[in-house]
């Protein structure tokens, strides 16, 4: 998807990075994927506590709708429940404590792997801890990473695009801001606060991606790809001379 100016500043990018960071969800796995598991283990739970069939069925229906962020709500006045507090909290905590049916994508594991050795991989990610973990638990990733930020455990205010999990990447590596590369898929929050600090951006457009049809903003990233093949490609060329870390990935 890069035109010839974007390969040029990828290729010129790779001869002084030091660390690769990416973003979790629809950068390497497909975050529907995750939010159909959610709901299956919801349908679980009401069948069981409230008597409904069909609930998680009925969520994922609205969500193919373009339903977001009062799915639960709308569910229960379907099924003539009154979506109480309590209730709503109580499935909240079904959705993200759940214990995920998902799977890292074939290019992302190409490019997890032809990184291996020649830089740091590091992780920055939004969304509450607990789930955030337990996709990473799902997708094997344990242990991939010489820092994986959770921006949740600091608090909303921190996430993305506020900086300071960045400058946390930077300073944990001691790393300048040149040697870094950051790749995500979410245009409205992800390259503004990167790129200010003088990092290399990809933009991954994936199908199947939330905000694959999104514009970019007046920030645009540095490269933008279809998948991590191109990536994957990038650093098992000669051309990527990246050192490895003396600290294990």
């Amino acid at each position: 998807m890069g035109n010839l100016r974007d390969l040029s500043l990828l290729s010129e990018h790779l001869s002084s990075c030091r660390c690769v960071v990416f973003d979790l969800d629809d950068t390497l796995y497909l975050e529907r994927d995750y939010v159909r598991s959610g709901f299956c283990a919801i349908d679980a739970w009401v069948a069981e506590k409230i008597g409904i069939q069909g609930f998680g069925t009925l969520c994922w229906q609205l969500f193919e709708d373009g339903r977001r962020r009062d799915i639960f709500n709308v569910a229960l006045e379907v099924n003539g429940v009154t979506a109480d507090n309590a209730l709503i909290r109580a499935l909240v905590d079904v959705y993200r404590n759940h214990v995920p049916e998902i799977t890292l994508l074939p290019d992302a594991m190409k490019c997890l792997g032809a990184l291996k050795g020649r830089a740091e991989q590091c992780l920055i990610t939004d969304g509450p801890p607990i789930s955030q973990r337990c996709k990473m638990t799902a997708l094997g990733l344990q242990g991939q990473f010489s820092l994986a930020v959770l921006t949740g455990e600091w608090g909303q205010e921190f996430s993305k695009p506020h900086p300071r999990a960045f400058v946390a990447v930077q300073s944990a590596l001691s790393m300048e801001g040149k040697s870094c590369m950051y790749v995500a898929d979410n245009p409205l929050k992800d390259f503004g606060a990167p790129a200010g600090l003088g990092w290399f951006t990809v933009r991954v457009r994936r199908a199947g991606g939330q905000y694959r049809d999104l514009p970019n903003p007046d920030i645009a990233p540095s490269f933008e790809c279809e998948n991590l093949l191109a990536l994957a490609e990038a650093f098992n060329t000669n051309a990527f001379q990246c050192g490895a870390s003396n600290r294990g990935t």
